[in-house]
This record gives C-alpha cells, sequence and structure tokens, in this order.
C-alpha cells in the first residue's frame, strides 16, 4: 500500500506530479478519488463498513465502493476498477454524478462521485471491507442528520451533496 503511487494535482485538479501515496496523506497534497454509490432496484444504497485493517477511517461506514485513482488513470478507468476490486461488480453502468473540490474535510480529495444501480449479490474484498449492507434513504438521511460519528465524514459530505442533486 506505501508503495501506491498517485497523482499530484493543483488547485484546478491539473496534474502536477506523481508521489507515494503514505507521502500525499502525511503532507496534505491534493490527489484524486472516486466513491460510487450502488443502488438496488428498490431504491435502498448498499454502504461498506470498512475494514479494520485501513489505516483510515477503520470500521466506519462509507460509500459502497470508493479508492483513490493511481498515477495516470483517469476517474473513470479509477471507478471501474474499484467497484471490481472491492465487490467483485464487473458489468455495470456508472452514471457521474458530482465531483467534490479538494478540501482538508475531505482529505484533500477532489473526488468523483458515481452512481449505479445494482441488486447484488457482491463479492467482499475481505482487505477492504468487513461488511455490507443495504439501507433505505430515509434511514441514511435521518443518520447523517444526526451526525452518526459511525459514518465517514467524507460519506456525509457526498451524501449532503448527492441530497441537493438529487431534489
Amino acid at each position: 500500500m506505501n508503495n501506491e503511487l498517485l497523482s499530484v494535482v493543483n488547485e484546478n485538479d491539473c496534474v502536477i506530479g506523481t508521489c507515494a501515496r503514505h507521502i500525499i496523506h502525511a503532507t496534505g497534497l491534493r490527489h484524486r478519488a472516486v466513491h460510487i454509490l450502488v443502488f438496488n432496484e428498490q431504491g435502498q444504497l448498499f454502504l461498506q463498513k470498512r475494514s479494520m485493517k485501513k489505516d483510515l477511517n477503520g470500521g466506519l461506514w462509507d460509500t459502497s465502493a470508493a479508492g483513490h485513482v493511481d498515477a495516470g488513470e483517469d476517474y473513470d478507468i479509477s471507478a471501474i476498477r474499484e467497484i471490481e476490486e472491492e465487490l467483485g461488480i464487473t458489468e455495470s453502468a456508472l452514471e457521474p454524478l458530482f465531483k467534490l473540490s479538494a478540501t482538508a474535510a475531505i482529505g484533500m480529495e477532489f473526488i468523483q462521485v458515481y452512481r449505479c444501480i445494482h441488486n447484488g449479490p457482491f463479492n467482499l474484498a475481505p482487505d477492504e471491507i468487513d461488511e455490507g449492507d443495504w439501507f433505505s434513504v430515509a434511514e441514511i438521511a435521518e443518520r447523517i442528520a444526526a451526525d452518526d460519528r459511525l459514518l465517514t465524514e467524507t460519506f456525509k459530505t457526498i451524501w449532503r451533496q448527492f441530497e441537493v442533486v438529487a431534489a
């Protein structure tokens, strides 16, 4: 994981270099990530509980799938890779929803958010995910409104923007 190379980007999300993931996180450099919201046909959202082995946010609930955009990748390719690695989904239409600007609150990541419809079952990556479950939109909205500490701050930020976009 420490050898993972990511693109360093400027305030306009233009690549200005490449650096190891652990250095990017330790020094707060801007970089790129993707998050995928997987809904089923009943309108429920699948959330993953991050593995306790993760160096950030272990044991917290997060978007369905997420990850860094590797150096040399674009957002779309990264999203396809992440959803396959984490959930085992090999065929799904990913719809780009919105992009968040890099801020300290979300780890200095420009985040491209996608949505797809998939009913499962999923093949959860054990080194990434401890468990997963479906949640209603109403339940998620209540948890976000209550500032549920079992949800990652990034997921809360994404969900708040999703509610604006979906309205």
